[in-house]
């Protein structure tokens, strides 16, 4: 691979893909001051929208993968300044070059997003919430960018049972709609016998203990640097990401 190429996407000349960036990650992009070294200049205040007081709360920190995602828009935005992105062809292809590069080319990001740490570490031993507002803050959580390396969470005993059922409520009831198949699929469960919950259980049991395992080998692996260890190249796959987010409302016992 060229040298220039080394740490970003690969631009196809001939059919030129159009990229965009995950809204989280645009939105942790869009808190940084545009510098070669990607980091940012402390003393810079970010604008508040009129009306609202300041907020000093430190810019959350950036994780390794969202320093790459940065630095393969500029290097789109530095090509092609009047083309617009495309959302999910930026993602996937991120995501895939990601999951391919070596810990030496990923390196650098790591050291990034180290840097970026103890900066939101020490920023926030002198941040004081201001008054009234809850120190875990408010509305909705935003969510963080994932790392595409780092180990898939397991399911509870409720999640697998879904995973299983889910297709029959489909094909008995192709009529309905992800809420109706939840509800149904929780009923399926609170009705379900000691013996078929047993069964579920002891998967969750099994796929807890991976996770605990995998989850200490990728936290090693973090904190003792790229080029140490091994952490599974697991990757959430659609239909786990569906049963999660279908069934999150229900109850699991």
């Amino acid at each position: 691979m060229p040298h220039k190429w080394r740490g970003a996407l690969r631009y196809s000349k001939p059919e030129r893909i159009l990229l965009a960036v995950e809204p989280t990650v645009q939105h942790q992009i869009q808190q940084l001051p545009q510098q070669n070294n990607l980091q940012q200049n402390n003393a810079q205040v970010n604008k508040m929208p009129r009306g609202k007081a300041a907020d000093t709360k430190p810019r959350g920190r950036m994780t390794a993968y969202a320093f790459f995602v940065q630095t393969c828009r500029q290097e789109h935005k530095k090509k092609h300044p009047e083309e617009n992105i495309v959302f999910q062809e930026f993602s996937r292809k991120c995501a895939m070059r990601w999951k391919t590069m070596s810990d030496k080319e990923k390196k650098r990001f790591h050291e990034m997003a180290e840097k970026d740490k103890k900066r939101y570490d020490a920023e926030m031993q002198n941040y004081t919430p201001p008054k009234g507002e809850n120190v875990k803050g408010r509305g909705k959580k935003r969510k963080h960018i994932k790392d595409p390396n780092a180990p898939k969470r397991s399911l509870s005993a409720f999640f697998w049972f879904c995973n299983d059922e889910r297709g029959k409520v489909k094909m008995l009831n192709p009529e309905y709609g992800v809420g109706d198949i939840a509800k149904e699929l929780g009923k399926k469960w609170s009705d379900a016998d000691p013996e078929t919950k047993s069964k579920y259980e002891a998967m969750a049991e099994k796929d807890k203990a991976r996770y605990e395992r995998e989850m200490t080998a990728y936290k090693k692996k973090m904190k003792d640097g790229p080029g140490v260890g091994a952490p599974a190249n697991a990757i959430k796959n659609e239909s786990e990401e569906e049963v999660e987010e279908d069934d999150a409302d229900e109850d699991d016992e």
